[in-house]
């Protein structure tokens, strides 16, 4: 529990109940060694990521006041997306506390980048329901808001599916089809993965709470792999 001390210390927060920090930290893949425990962090990044995507869209609402609505929504998918997550995620070691199985541990589970994002939310809705939206609003505008600056300067906030679509369109002359690998979880907490398909070659593959995410990640997947 000191890990856990030290950890609210980076975040300035003394949960009251330290159950929900704990189960913020808990990957599913600990709950199979342990059967003690019943809930693993799913549930909270359900939560984490709607308090998310309220946030956020305030904040790009009052820092671009002329911009327009379509303009806000890429805003927010590059700032709310699984690497930008990530990134806030490693600035506060989550990988560091997280609870998992043997298996995911040696596999490098604690530098996993959809590990930490979903982490980072699901500690966001702990926050949440422990303390209210103005400590989660002082947590992202320490540690996620700040990156906005630079994704703007670098134009990252570009849809992924159009630049995939232009890329298609000029190198094959032909639109990418996005197509439905998996998905697991409750009807309440629905995962999605997605491939992105030129012809019938995958280019690149993505997961998310809705199939609409999960394209967007396929589409920034292939991207990365082609270099652009």
């Amino acid at each position: 529990m000191e890990n856990l001390k030290e950890l609210e210390t980076q975040l300035g927060i003394n949960f009251k109940n330290q159950d929900l920090l704990r189960s913020s930290l808990t990957h599913r893949s600990y709950l199979n060694e342990h059967k003690d425990v019943k809930f693993s962090n799913e549930r909270l990044e359900f939560l984490g990521d709607a308090v998310l995507q309220f946030l956020s869209s305030r904040f790009l609402y009052v820092k671009y006041p002329n911009r327009e609505e379509g303009d806000l929504t890429n805003f927010r998918a590059s700032l709310v997306c699984r690497p930008t997550l990530a990134k806030a995620s490693g600035e506060l070691n989550l990988g560091r506390y997280l609870f998992l199985s043997r298996g995911e541990e040696d596999s490098g589970g604690r530098q996993r980048e959809y590990i930490l994002a979903n982490t980072f939310e699901a500690l966001l809705g702990a926050v949440f329901l422990d303390q209210g939206m103005e400590p989660c609003d002082n947590l992202l505008i320490k540690f996620l808001f700040p990156k906005m600056d630079e994704i703007y300067q670098n134009q990252t906030y570009k849809d992924y599916k159009s630049r995939f679509q232009e890329y298609s369109q000029e190198k094959f002359g032909s639109t990418p089809e996005y197509k439905e690998s998996s998905s697991w979880g409750p009807d309440h907490d629905r995962r999605f993965q997605m491939e992105a398909v030129i012809g019938e070659k995958i280019f690149g593959r993505g997961e998310g709470s809705s199939k609409q995410r999960a394209e967007q990640e396929a589409a920034r997947d292939a991207l990365e792999q082609i270099g652009i």
